[in-house]
Formats: structure tokens, sequence, C-alpha cells
């Protein structure tokens, strides 16, 4: 799987980390900075390229870490077809995807622990979209909804 990750200065060492790990099971990881530590940078400079590389189709998943992971999450969010969310917890890591077909993670590194955070991003990764029924039909809805449909 093809995974994209992206982070400011706030994540930046929590990215680091997940790029190697993840590296070490298999992942092909792509990296869309911060490619170094900067105090002063702004996190809509990469997280808004990675939401693009997965609209286009370069990534099948994207992560995201910031401080609070709030920021990352909305300039996500501005990208038609993306569809992220703010992460927390190990159960939406996975319902996020199995139920609404979540293919964005965004985590606040000042908020969750490196060992928690691991656990969200493993979670999410190996979690799959239940295509049909309910969650199909409600999956269509959002999609309509990038496309101004009603």
């Amino acid at each position: 799987m093809r995974v994209g990750f992206a982070s400011d200065h706030g994540g930046f060492g929590l990215k680091s980390d997940f790029l190697k790990r993840l590296g070490e099971l298999g992942y092909e990881l792509l990296d869309y900075g911060a490619y170094e530590y900067d105090a002063s940078d702004d996190f809509p400079d990469f997280v808004h390229p990675l939401a693009v590389a997965l609209r286009e189709g370069e990534v099948e998943r994207a992560i995201a870490i910031c401080g609070s992971g709030i920021g990352a999450c909305i300039v996500a969010n501005k990208v038609r077809g993306v569809r992220a969310a703010l992460v927390g917890d190990s159960f939406s890591a996975h319902q996020g995807v199995e139920h609404d077909d979540m293919n964005f993670i965004c985590i606040g590194a000042r908020v969750v622990g490196r060992e928690l955070a691991y656990e969200l991003v493993s979670v999410f990764l190996q979690a799959r979209f239940i295509s049909s029924g309910r969650f199909l039909r409600r999956v269509k809805k959002i999609d309509n909804l990038d496309l101004g449909l009603r």
C-alpha cells in the first residue's frame, strides 16, 4: 500500500518515527514534508499537497501530523475526494475506514502519545471499507456533496 505522510514542525518528530517503523513493515511511504524541523513552517504547505496526491491516486491512504491535528484536518477536507478525520482512539481509526471510507487520518502529536499514535496509524492502515449496503449509500451521498449535489 502506498501511504503518504505530511507534518509541520509540531508533528515532525512523530512523522520521522512513523516513516522508519512503517517502512520496516513493507509499506511504500511517500513523504510530502516537512523535510527538516523548522519552527516557523505552516501545515497547509505540506498537508494540501498530500491531499491532492491522495485525490490523484498517487497514494492510497494519507496521514498528517501537526500539533493538534485540527488544522491538518481542515486543510485536507478542502480537497474533493478526501475524507479526513482527526482521530484519537482506536475505534474511530478503524470504524472511520470501515463505515465512512475515511482515507486520510490526522493526528495531534501534542495530544496523543507516540505509542497510541502508532496504534492509530496501524489500525487505520489495516482497516477496509465495507463497500455495501448503508455504508456504500452514505459514502455516495458524501461524494455527491463534493460535486455540489444533494
